[in-house]
């Protein structure tokens, strides 16, 4: 069966994102979840991807008080959860070779000004060939 490895690297402790290993097969759904202790204000979260050999682009766009903006993605292969400020989750839905990458959670505060400040963690999938 093929299957895709899900290992995350902590940059900051105060952006926590779990869990740390998942093994998900092809066609399965695999759920990132990401929280901060930054308090309340920082209720914006960035979900970003990259592929092997490209660039990191965002995927989608989300906070606890507005509809999640995905740009050049699908909602349906993607979907997010974004309650409250402090957590939210994103799926990759049927997974399959072409989505193994780096996936990256951001938060930023909510602010009027452009002194903003943002948490990144970086999970990491790869195919397992077996």
């Amino acid at each position: 069966t093929d299957c895709h490895l899900f290992t995350y690297v902590t940059l900051l402790f105060e952006v926590t994102q779990t869990p740390t290993i998942l093994w998900g097969p092809k066609d399965s759904d695999a759920q990132i979840n990401c929280s901060h202790t930054k308090g309340a204000t920082y209720n914006q979260m960035y979900w970003y991807r990259q592929l092997p050999g490209e660039g990191m682009k965002q995927v989608v766009y989300t906070s606890s008080y507005s509809d999640p903006e995905y740009g050049d993605f699908r909602e349906d292969k993607y979907p997010t959860v974004k309650a409250v400020a402090e957590s939210g989750s994103f799926t990759v839905k049927k997974l399959e070779a072409g989505d193994s990458g780096m996936y990256f959670c951001a938060v930023s505060q909510h602010s009027d000004t452009d002194n903003k400040y943002s948490c990144t963690q970086t999970p990491v999938f790869q195919q397992d060939v077996t």
